[in-house]
């Protein structure tokens, strides 16, 4: 089932993107913390000023909580991105609660709070997924802009994916992590020419709570 016919079902639930008369977009990043990588797109943000919201997997969020506090001290959002990384849809709905609130508990653990946001790995929903996430009391946070890093693209290519479909109120998909053989230098050097273009066009680089004024934690 598309995740915009989701979105219209369930529109308390599922977010696709923001405001369009915002000036405002969210850059979010997922599959980590990463040690490799996640400082350093740390250190970009802290350049430029700019807020970004990742989406943690639980069993790295564990094994590197200094990272975490790192990305929660310096003003960015913190979501849930399960603990294994599954395809939701594949699994059955205790195996998502599991994943869900393991995850929750790994924050929870290192910043002292349960986070509502959360993304499914490979943006992959159906509807009952949606339910039991709703039930938990989660914001689903998709995205209306795909960078493609994942590809490993080199930073123009990435960027370019980023800059012509950008608009106000847009939702960015990056990643600060994956799997272990990936070069995600491409991601961290696209952020020198993304955020920049998008600053002197007037748009703020905000959290995913900022730019659809909700809370961060339930």
């Amino acid at each position: 089932i598309a995740n915009s016919i989701l979105q219209r079902e369930f529109p308390n639930i599922v977010v696709l993107r923001g405001p369009l008369d915002s000036n405002k977009v969210a850059l979010t990043f997922d599959d980590g913390p990463d040690i490799r990588f996640t400082p350093q797109v740390l250190d970009v943000l802290d350049q430029y000023q700019a807020k970004a919201t990742f989406f943690l997997m639980g069993a790295r969020a564990a094994e590197h909580s200094q990272i975490v506090q790192r990305i929660y001290n310096e003003g960015h959002a913190i979501g849930n991105h399960t603990y294994w990384h599954p395809n939701l849809v594949e699994e059955n709905l205790d195996r998502i609660r599991w994943e869900v609130t393991a995850t929750e508990d790994a924050i929870e653990q290192i910043l002292g709070f349960r986070t509502r946001l959360f993304r499914p790995p490979y943006g992959a929903l159906n509807r009952d997924v949606v339910q039991l996430l709703g039930e938990l009391g989660y914001s689903v946070i998709l995205w209306d802009v795909d960078s493609l890093d994942w590809r490993q693209l080199g930073a123009n290519v990435t960027a370019d994916n980023v800059l012509a479909n950008a608009e106000s109120g847009s939702i960015i998909l990056m990643h600060d992590g994956g799997d272990w053989t990936m070069d995600l230098s491409g991601t961290v050097n696209a952020l020198h020419e993304i955020i920049p273009t998008l600053q002197g066009e007037g748009i703020d680089f905000v959290t995913i709570p900022q730019l659809l004024n909700i809370a961060q934690a339930k």
